[in-house]
C-alpha cells in the first residue's frame, strides 16, 4: 500500500496560539498512524517562496493522512492554530522504480525533473 503524507509550509506570527495547536495535534496525529520525518529545522530554499517553517508528516495510506484532514479529532486541534499562513497538501506516495544504474538517461526530447 502506497503511503500518504502531509507537505506543509508555514510562517507563524502567533508563536502562543501555534504552541496550543502543536500540544493537541498529537492525538489525531497517533490515532491515524501518523509520524512526523520533517518538523522544523534548518533548510535552504533553492527555488521559489519559502515560509519559515516546513513539516512533512507520513502515514500508512493515503486515505489515512486524508481522513486525518477531515477528522473531527484534527480540526478541533486545527482551530486552535491561529495566526499562520499555510500551504498544505495530502499526496499519495510513489512506490514505483526508484533512479539508479539501470534507469535510460533523460534524452534531448524527454524533460528532465527539478
Amino acid at each position: 500500500m502506497v503511503r500518504g503524507y502531509w507537505i506543509v509550509r508555514v510562517d507563524v506570527s502567533d508563536p502562543e496560539a501555534y504552541g496550543r495547536y502543536a500540544k493537541a495535534n498529537g492525538a489525531a496525529f497517533a490515532k491515524f498512524g501518523g509520524r512526523f520525518l520533517v518538523r522544523g529545522g534548518g533548510f535552504e530554499s533553492v527555488a521559489g517562496t519559502a515560509r519559515a517553517r516546513n513539516v512533512v508528516l507520513e502515514f500508512p495510506s493515503y486515505e489515512a493522512a486524508l481522513a486525518c484532514w477531515n477528522s473531527d479529532l484534527y480540526q478541533e486541534a486545527r482551530a486552535l492554530q491561529g495566526g499562520t499562513e499555510a500551504e498544505i497538501i495530502v499526496i499519495e506516495g510513489y512506490d514505483g522504480p526508484q533512479p539508479g544504474a539501470t534507469e535510460v538517461p533523460p534524452t534531448a526530447n524527454t524533460p528532465a525533473s527539478e
